[in-house]
Protein backbone atom coordinates (compact mmCIF):
# COMPACT_ATOMS: atom_id res chain seq x y z
CA UNK A 1 0.00 0.00 0.00
CA UNK A 2 2.11 3.09 -0.30
CA UNK A 3 1.35 6.69 -1.09
CA UNK A 4 3.12 10.01 -0.90
CA UNK A 5 3.96 11.54 2.44
CA UNK A 6 1.63 14.33 3.43
CA UNK A 7 -1.34 12.79 1.63
CA UNK A 8 -4.70 13.16 3.36
CA UNK A 9 -8.22 11.90 2.85
CA UNK A 10 -11.30 13.24 4.62
CA UNK A 11 -14.34 11.00 5.02
CA UNK A 12 -17.84 11.44 6.35
CA UNK A 13 -19.15 8.19 7.82
CA UNK A 14 -22.83 7.58 8.55
CA UNK A 15 -25.11 4.54 8.82
CA UNK A 16 -28.51 3.34 10.03
CA UNK A 17 -30.42 6.33 8.70
CA UNK A 18 -33.55 4.14 8.36
CA UNK A 19 -35.40 6.44 5.99
CA UNK A 20 -39.08 5.52 5.82
CA UNK A 21 -39.26 3.82 9.23
CA UNK A 22 -42.90 3.19 10.14
CA UNK A 23 -42.65 3.84 13.91
CA UNK A 24 -45.84 1.93 14.69
CA UNK A 25 -45.29 2.57 18.41
CA UNK A 26 -45.49 6.36 17.99
CA UNK A 27 -49.05 6.61 16.70
CA UNK A 28 -49.80 10.05 15.28
CA UNK A 29 -46.20 11.12 15.90
CA UNK A 30 -44.78 8.57 13.45
CA UNK A 31 -44.82 10.92 10.46
CA UNK A 32 -43.11 13.62 12.52
CA UNK A 33 -40.30 11.26 13.50
CA UNK A 34 -39.82 10.14 9.88
CA UNK A 35 -39.35 13.79 8.92
CA UNK A 36 -36.87 14.25 11.75
CA UNK A 37 -34.86 11.33 10.38
CA UNK A 38 -34.88 12.80 6.89
CA UNK A 39 -33.88 16.20 8.30
CA UNK A 40 -30.87 14.55 9.99
CA UNK A 41 -29.94 12.99 6.64
CA UNK A 42 -30.11 16.41 4.98
CA UNK A 43 -27.97 17.83 7.81
CA UNK A 44 -25.46 15.07 7.11
CA UNK A 45 -25.20 16.11 3.45
CA UNK A 46 -24.97 19.76 4.52
CA UNK A 47 -22.02 18.85 6.75
CA UNK A 48 -20.28 16.90 3.98
CA UNK A 49 -20.54 19.93 1.71
CA UNK A 50 -19.46 22.41 4.38
CA UNK A 51 -16.44 20.32 5.37
CA UNK A 52 -15.55 19.64 1.71
CA UNK A 53 -15.04 15.94 2.41
CA UNK A 54 -13.62 13.68 -0.27
CA UNK A 55 -15.93 10.75 0.33
CA UNK A 56 -19.24 9.97 2.05
CA UNK A 57 -19.64 6.42 3.38
CA UNK A 58 -23.05 4.92 4.26
CA UNK A 59 -22.61 1.66 6.17
CA UNK A 60 -25.99 0.04 5.61
CA UNK A 61 -29.66 0.56 6.42
CA UNK A 62 -29.99 3.85 4.55
CA UNK A 63 -33.60 2.72 4.10
CA UNK A 64 -35.66 1.06 6.83
CA UNK A 65 -36.89 -1.59 4.40
CA UNK A 66 -36.82 -2.54 0.75
CA UNK A 67 -40.43 -1.40 0.39
CA UNK A 68 -40.45 2.37 0.00
CA UNK A 69 -42.57 4.81 -2.02
CA UNK A 70 -40.81 6.14 -5.10
CA UNK A 71 -41.04 9.66 -3.68
CA UNK A 72 -38.95 8.64 -0.65
CA UNK A 73 -36.21 7.23 -2.88
CA UNK A 74 -36.31 10.36 -5.03
CA UNK A 75 -35.87 12.55 -1.94
CA UNK A 76 -32.77 10.59 -0.95
CA UNK A 77 -31.40 10.67 -4.50
CA UNK A 78 -31.85 14.46 -4.58
CA UNK A 79 -29.49 14.71 -1.62
CA UNK A 80 -26.91 12.56 -3.39
CA UNK A 81 -27.26 14.84 -6.39
CA UNK A 82 -26.01 17.70 -4.22
CA UNK A 83 -22.86 15.65 -3.55
CA UNK A 84 -22.50 14.83 -7.25
CA UNK A 85 -22.65 18.52 -8.14
CA UNK A 86 -19.84 19.17 -5.64
CA UNK A 87 -17.82 16.20 -7.01
CA UNK A 88 -17.98 14.45 -3.62
CA UNK A 89 -18.10 10.70 -3.98
CA UNK A 90 -20.51 8.50 -2.03
CA UNK A 91 -20.33 4.74 -1.48
CA UNK A 92 -23.31 2.88 -0.04
CA UNK A 93 -23.30 -0.60 1.49
CA UNK A 94 -26.62 -2.47 1.80
CA UNK A 95 -27.58 -3.38 5.36
CA UNK A 96 -29.90 -5.92 6.94
CA UNK A 97 -33.03 -3.78 6.56
CA UNK A 98 -32.25 -2.83 2.95
CA UNK A 99 -30.51 -6.13 2.18
CA UNK A 100 -29.42 -6.75 -1.42
CA UNK A 101 -31.84 -9.62 -2.05
CA UNK A 102 -34.15 -10.18 -5.02
CA UNK A 103 -36.51 -7.49 -3.74
CA UNK A 104 -33.74 -5.01 -2.99
CA UNK A 105 -34.56 -1.33 -3.26
CA UNK A 106 -31.15 -0.98 -4.93
CA UNK A 107 -32.30 -3.31 -7.72
CA UNK A 108 -35.60 -1.47 -8.12
CA UNK A 109 -34.02 1.99 -8.29
CA UNK A 110 -30.74 3.13 -9.84
CA UNK A 111 -29.57 5.69 -7.29
CA UNK A 112 -26.57 6.68 -9.39
CA UNK A 113 -28.78 7.52 -12.36
CA UNK A 114 -31.32 9.31 -10.19
CA UNK A 115 -28.50 11.44 -8.72
CA UNK A 116 -27.09 12.30 -12.15
CA UNK A 117 -23.97 10.18 -11.76
CA UNK A 118 -24.29 7.80 -14.73
CA UNK A 119 -20.95 6.72 -16.15
CA UNK A 120 -18.92 7.98 -13.18
CA UNK A 121 -17.73 6.75 -9.79
CA UNK A 122 -19.53 9.54 -7.94
CA UNK A 123 -22.30 7.27 -6.58
CA UNK A 124 -21.56 3.60 -5.92
CA UNK A 125 -23.84 0.98 -4.38
CA UNK A 126 -21.87 -2.11 -3.46
CA UNK A 127 -23.49 -5.47 -4.16
CA UNK A 128 -22.55 -9.17 -3.95
CA UNK A 129 -20.99 -9.07 -7.43
CA UNK A 130 -19.19 -5.75 -6.91
CA UNK A 131 -17.84 -5.76 -3.37
CA UNK A 132 -15.25 -3.03 -3.75
CA UNK A 133 -14.70 0.15 -5.73
CA UNK A 134 -11.40 1.70 -6.76
CA UNK A 135 -11.73 5.47 -6.56
CA UNK A 136 -8.69 6.43 -8.61
CA UNK A 137 -9.03 10.17 -8.11
CA UNK A 138 -8.83 9.64 -4.33
CA UNK A 139 -6.12 6.95 -4.54
CA UNK A 140 -8.45 4.79 -2.43
CA UNK A 141 -10.26 1.47 -2.53
CA UNK A 142 -13.47 0.95 -0.55
CA UNK A 143 -14.03 -2.72 0.38
CA UNK A 144 -17.54 -3.80 1.35
CA UNK A 145 -18.55 -7.40 0.86
CA UNK A 146 -22.28 -7.94 1.22
CA UNK A 147 -24.61 -10.85 0.55
CA UNK A 148 -27.89 -11.57 -1.22
CA UNK A 149 -29.38 -12.85 2.06
CA UNK A 150 -29.95 -11.10 5.36
CA UNK A 151 -27.93 -13.66 7.30
CA UNK A 152 -24.35 -13.86 6.13
CA UNK A 153 -23.18 -17.35 5.04
CA UNK A 154 -19.70 -16.48 6.36
CA UNK A 155 -17.76 -13.48 7.64
CA UNK A 156 -17.61 -10.64 5.12
CA UNK A 157 -13.96 -10.19 6.10
CA UNK A 158 -12.88 -13.68 5.04
CA UNK A 159 -9.78 -13.44 2.89
CA UNK A 160 -9.53 -9.64 2.97
CA UNK A 161 -5.96 -8.37 3.45
CA UNK A 162 -5.45 -4.85 2.17
CA UNK A 163 -1.67 -5.13 2.55
CA UNK A 164 -1.69 -7.40 -0.50
CA UNK A 165 -3.73 -4.97 -2.61
CA UNK A 166 -1.51 -2.51 -4.44
CA UNK A 167 -4.21 -0.62 -6.30
CA UNK A 168 -4.25 2.44 -4.05
CA UNK A 169 -2.66 4.22 -1.11
CA UNK A 170 -5.74 4.08 1.11
CA UNK A 171 -7.89 1.06 1.89
CA UNK A 172 -11.21 1.59 3.64
CA UNK A 173 -13.76 -1.01 4.76
CA UNK A 174 -17.52 -0.44 4.66
CA UNK A 175 -19.72 -3.03 6.39
CA UNK A 176 -23.03 -3.50 8.15
CA UNK A 177 -22.07 -5.98 10.85
CA UNK A 178 -21.70 -6.58 14.58
CA UNK A 179 -18.28 -6.83 16.19
CA UNK A 180 -18.51 -10.06 18.18
CA UNK A 181 -19.30 -9.75 21.88
CA UNK A 182 -19.59 -13.07 23.68
CA UNK A 183 -23.16 -13.78 24.74
CA UNK A 184 -24.59 -10.70 23.00
CA UNK A 185 -24.04 -11.00 19.25
CA UNK A 186 -24.55 -14.74 18.79
CA UNK A 187 -27.87 -14.24 17.00
CA UNK A 188 -26.83 -11.29 14.82
CA UNK A 189 -27.12 -11.79 11.09
CA UNK A 190 -23.60 -10.58 10.25
CA UNK A 191 -20.80 -10.94 12.81
CA UNK A 192 -17.10 -10.12 12.57
CA UNK A 193 -14.35 -10.55 15.14
CA UNK A 194 -11.56 -8.27 16.31
CA UNK A 195 -9.01 -10.78 14.99
CA UNK A 196 -10.66 -10.66 11.58
CA UNK A 197 -10.58 -6.86 11.60
CA UNK A 198 -6.88 -6.91 12.50
CA UNK A 199 -6.20 -9.32 9.65
CA UNK A 200 -7.61 -6.92 7.04
CA UNK A 201 -4.87 -4.30 7.51
CA UNK A 202 -7.40 -1.64 6.48
CA UNK A 203 -6.69 1.98 7.27
CA UNK A 204 -10.25 2.49 8.50
CA UNK A 205 -13.32 0.27 8.83
CA UNK A 206 -16.65 2.15 8.69
CA UNK A 207 -19.34 0.09 10.40
CA UNK A 208 -23.10 0.20 10.67
CA UNK A 209 -25.67 -1.82 12.66
CA UNK A 210 -25.14 -0.42 16.16
CA UNK A 211 -27.16 2.78 16.56
CA UNK A 212 -24.78 4.39 19.06
CA UNK A 213 -21.36 5.82 18.29
CA UNK A 214 -18.54 3.38 19.13
CA UNK A 215 -14.82 3.32 18.29
CA UNK A 216 -12.03 0.79 18.56
CA UNK A 217 -8.81 -0.53 17.10
CA UNK A 218 -7.72 -4.02 16.06
CA UNK A 219 -4.16 -4.44 14.87
CA UNK A 220 -3.40 -1.42 12.70
CA UNK A 221 -7.04 -0.97 11.73
CA UNK A 222 -9.17 1.72 13.35
CA UNK A 223 -12.88 0.89 13.30
CA UNK A 224 -15.96 2.85 14.30
CA UNK A 225 -19.75 2.86 14.35
CA UNK A 226 -21.17 6.25 13.52
CA UNK A 227 -24.52 5.41 15.08
CA UNK A 228 -27.83 6.61 13.66
CA UNK A 229 -27.91 10.30 12.71
CA UNK A 230 -31.32 10.50 14.39
CA UNK A 231 -32.57 7.88 16.88
CA UNK A 232 -34.72 5.22 15.24
CA UNK A 233 -36.25 4.22 18.57
CA UNK A 234 -36.84 7.08 20.95
CA UNK A 235 -35.08 5.40 23.86
CA UNK A 236 -31.78 5.03 22.00
CA UNK A 237 -28.96 6.80 23.74
CA UNK A 238 -25.74 7.66 21.91
CA UNK A 239 -27.38 8.26 18.53
CA UNK A 240 -27.59 11.56 16.63
CA UNK A 241 -24.03 11.71 15.29
CA UNK A 242 -22.03 11.27 12.12
CA UNK A 243 -18.26 10.92 11.99
CA UNK A 244 -15.71 13.04 10.19
CA UNK A 245 -12.62 10.90 9.66
CA UNK A 246 -9.22 12.24 8.62
CA UNK A 247 -6.72 9.79 7.15
CA UNK A 248 -3.27 11.34 7.00
CA UNK A 249 0.13 9.95 6.10
CA UNK A 250 3.24 11.54 7.61
CA UNK A 251 6.89 10.49 7.39
CA UNK A 252 6.50 8.84 10.80
CA UNK A 253 3.18 7.03 10.51
CA UNK A 254 -0.37 6.91 9.25
CA UNK A 255 -2.84 8.73 11.45
CA UNK A 256 -6.60 8.27 11.74
CA UNK A 257 -8.49 11.05 13.51
CA UNK A 258 -12.23 10.65 14.22
CA UNK A 259 -14.43 13.64 15.04
CA UNK A 260 -18.06 13.27 16.16
CA UNK A 261 -20.51 15.78 14.74
CA UNK A 262 -24.10 16.19 15.94
CA UNK A 263 -26.72 16.22 13.17
CA UNK A 264 -29.81 14.87 14.96
CA UNK A 265 -32.20 16.98 16.99
CA UNK A 266 -33.39 14.37 19.44
CA UNK A 267 -31.83 14.33 22.90
CA UNK A 268 -32.22 11.41 25.29
CA UNK A 269 -31.93 12.09 29.01
CA UNK A 270 -32.28 9.69 31.92
CA UNK A 271 -33.30 11.30 35.21
CA UNK A 272 -33.21 9.42 38.50
CA UNK A 273 -35.05 11.00 41.42
CA UNK A 274 -34.93 9.98 45.08
CA UNK A 275 -38.51 9.56 46.29
CA UNK A 276 -37.67 11.54 49.43
CA UNK A 277 -36.89 14.59 47.27
CA UNK A 278 -40.03 14.46 45.13
CA UNK A 279 -42.27 15.97 47.79
CA UNK A 280 -45.67 15.52 46.15
CA UNK A 281 -47.42 14.73 42.89
CA UNK A 282 -47.84 18.45 41.99
CA UNK A 283 -44.22 19.02 42.95
CA UNK A 284 -43.07 16.28 40.55
CA UNK A 285 -45.18 17.76 37.75
CA UNK A 286 -43.69 21.21 38.32
CA UNK A 287 -40.16 19.80 38.46
CA UNK A 288 -40.54 17.96 35.13
CA UNK A 289 -42.38 20.85 33.48
CA UNK A 290 -39.24 22.96 33.92
CA UNK A 291 -37.41 20.48 31.64
CA UNK A 292 -40.02 20.56 28.87
CA UNK A 293 -38.47 20.39 25.38
CA UNK A 294 -40.10 19.09 22.17
CA UNK A 295 -36.75 17.52 21.16
CA UNK A 296 -36.23 15.73 24.49
CA UNK A 297 -36.91 12.09 25.32
CA UNK A 298 -37.00 12.13 29.12
CA UNK A 299 -36.89 8.84 31.01
CA UNK A 300 -37.64 9.43 34.69
CA UNK A 301 -37.12 6.82 37.39
CA UNK A 302 -38.20 7.39 40.99
CA UNK A 303 -36.16 5.30 43.41
CA UNK A 304 -35.42 5.01 47.11
CA UNK A 305 -37.75 4.73 50.09
CA UNK A 306 -41.14 6.34 49.58
CA UNK A 307 -42.41 8.65 52.35
CA UNK A 308 -45.84 7.68 53.65
CA UNK A 309 -47.29 11.00 52.48
CA UNK A 310 -46.06 10.64 48.88
CA UNK A 311 -48.79 9.65 46.45
CA UNK A 312 -47.58 9.82 42.82
CA UNK A 313 -49.61 8.59 39.84
CA UNK A 314 -47.16 8.17 36.97
CA UNK A 315 -49.87 7.75 34.31
CA UNK A 316 -51.32 11.12 35.22
CA UNK A 317 -47.87 12.77 35.10
CA UNK A 318 -47.24 11.36 31.61
CA UNK A 319 -50.69 12.39 30.44
CA UNK A 320 -50.38 15.94 31.81
CA UNK A 321 -46.88 16.64 30.45
CA UNK A 322 -46.54 14.26 27.50
CA UNK A 323 -47.25 16.87 24.81
CA UNK A 324 -44.42 19.07 26.08
CA UNK A 325 -41.76 16.46 25.32
CA UNK A 326 -40.91 14.33 22.32
CA UNK A 327 -41.51 11.45 24.71
CA UNK A 328 -41.89 11.25 28.48
CA UNK A 329 -41.75 8.08 30.51
CA UNK A 330 -42.06 8.04 34.31
CA UNK A 331 -41.47 4.88 36.32
CA UNK A 332 -41.96 4.61 40.07
CA UNK A 333 -39.41 2.13 41.43
CA UNK A 334 -39.54 3.49 44.97
CA UNK A 335 -40.39 1.18 47.85
CA UNK A 336 -42.40 1.64 51.00
CA UNK A 337 -40.47 1.88 54.30
CA UNK A 338 -40.34 -1.04 56.66
CA UNK A 339 -41.68 -0.55 60.21
CA UNK A 340 -39.15 0.87 62.68
CA UNK A 341 -40.31 -1.29 65.57
CA UNK A 342 -42.87 -3.87 66.59
CA UNK A 343 -46.35 -2.94 65.42
CA UNK A 344 -48.36 -5.56 67.18
CA UNK A 345 -47.53 -8.68 69.14
CA UNK A 346 -46.35 -11.60 67.04
CA UNK A 347 -48.75 -13.76 69.10
CA UNK A 348 -51.74 -12.19 67.34
CA UNK A 349 -53.05 -13.09 63.88
CA UNK A 350 -52.26 -9.60 62.55
CA UNK A 351 -48.80 -9.61 64.13
CA UNK A 352 -48.00 -13.01 62.61
CA UNK A 353 -49.21 -11.75 59.23
CA UNK A 354 -46.93 -8.72 59.41
CA UNK A 355 -43.90 -10.83 60.38
CA UNK A 356 -44.66 -13.18 57.51
CA UNK A 357 -44.65 -10.22 55.11
CA UNK A 358 -41.30 -9.06 56.48
CA UNK A 359 -39.84 -12.55 55.88
CA UNK A 360 -41.19 -12.61 52.32
CA UNK A 361 -39.69 -9.16 51.67
CA UNK A 362 -36.30 -10.37 52.88
CA UNK A 363 -36.50 -13.40 50.58
CA UNK A 364 -37.52 -11.28 47.58
CA UNK A 365 -34.72 -8.78 48.15
CA UNK A 366 -32.18 -11.57 48.57
CA UNK A 367 -33.33 -12.93 45.20
CA UNK A 368 -33.14 -9.44 43.61
CA UNK A 369 -36.86 -9.66 42.83
CA UNK A 370 -37.54 -5.93 42.97
CA UNK A 371 -41.13 -6.11 41.71
CA UNK A 372 -42.25 -8.60 44.36
CA UNK A 373 -40.33 -6.77 47.08
CA UNK A 374 -41.99 -3.48 46.15
CA UNK A 375 -45.49 -5.02 46.20
CA UNK A 376 -44.86 -6.64 49.58
CA UNK A 377 -43.50 -3.41 51.03
CA UNK A 378 -46.64 -1.59 49.87
CA UNK A 379 -48.78 -4.23 51.58
CA UNK A 380 -46.78 -3.90 54.77
CA UNK A 381 -47.03 -0.11 54.64
CA UNK A 382 -50.81 -0.22 54.26
CA UNK A 383 -51.12 -2.75 57.05
CA UNK A 384 -49.03 -0.58 59.36
CA UNK A 385 -51.17 2.50 58.60
CA UNK A 386 -54.43 0.60 59.14
CA UNK A 387 -53.22 -0.82 62.44
CA UNK A 388 -52.19 2.68 63.51
CA UNK A 389 -55.74 3.91 62.94
CA UNK A 390 -54.89 5.98 59.87
CA UNK A 391 -57.67 6.27 57.30
CA UNK A 392 -56.39 4.88 53.99
CA UNK A 393 -58.06 5.38 50.60
CA UNK A 394 -57.49 2.43 48.26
Amino acid sequence: MGGGFGSMLRLLHTADVHLGARHADLGDRAATQRERQFAAFVATIDLALAEKVDLVLIAGDLFDSNVQPKRSVERAAAQFERLVEARIRVVIAPGTHDVFDRASIYRAYDLAAMAGAVGSDLVTVLDPDHDDVHLKSLDAVVHGRCFATKRAPHSPLDGLDASKDGRAAWHIGLLHAAVAIEGKTDRDDVVITSDEIAGTNLDYLALGHWHSTRKGKAGRTTWAYSGSPEPVALDQDGAGNVLLVDLEETPERRRVAIHERKVGRTRVEKLQLDAASVGSHPGLVAMLADRADPDLVLDVEITGVKPDALDVHVDEVESELGERFLKLRVRDRSVAPLPDGPIVSADTVLGAFMRDLEAQIAEAEAADDDATSSDLRDSLRLGRLLLSGVEVTL
